[in-house]
């Protein structure tokens, strides 16, 4: 079992930047693919950037290329995600998702994929 909490959501004007956090606790992140999902109010939860166990592959959706980049430090159980030149379009709850996988350099961008999800963290970009 795995157990995920987000941090570092918070309000920032737009062009600003964030650092979202997720801790691991449980079993050791590192055999681990991890993700990031988002959702606006009253939409879906839809996908935004996911990392491989060994952190070698990376994935991001289009409209946040360029400005988010999603990280990994194993020895720290910890995912990351650096938001930056933020619009008000990203303003949504952010999740962090884990799922177990024994292909290293693999990563997953759907959310039936994935096992283990955070609370959220909530991030607000004003205009």
């Amino acid at each position: 079992q795995v157990q995920l909490v987000e941090s570092g959501g918070g309000l920032v004007q737009a062009g600003g930047s964030l650092r979202l956090s997720c801790a691991a606790s449980g079993r050791t992140i590192g055999s681990y693919a991890t993700g990031w999902f988002r959702q606006a109010p009253g939409k879906e939860r839809d996908f935004v950037a996911a990392i491989s166990w060994s952190g070698s592959r990376t994935y991001r959706v289009d409209s946040v290329k360029g400005r988010f980049t999603i990280s990994r430090d194993n020895a720290k159980n910890m995912v990351y995600l650096q938001m930056n030149s933020l619009k008000p379009e990203d303003t949504a709850v952010y999740y962090c998702a884990a799922t177990i996988t024994y292909d290293t350099g693999t990563y997953y961008s759907r959310g039936s994929e994935y096992m283990y999800w955070g609370r959220g963290t909530q991030v607000t970009v004003s205009s």
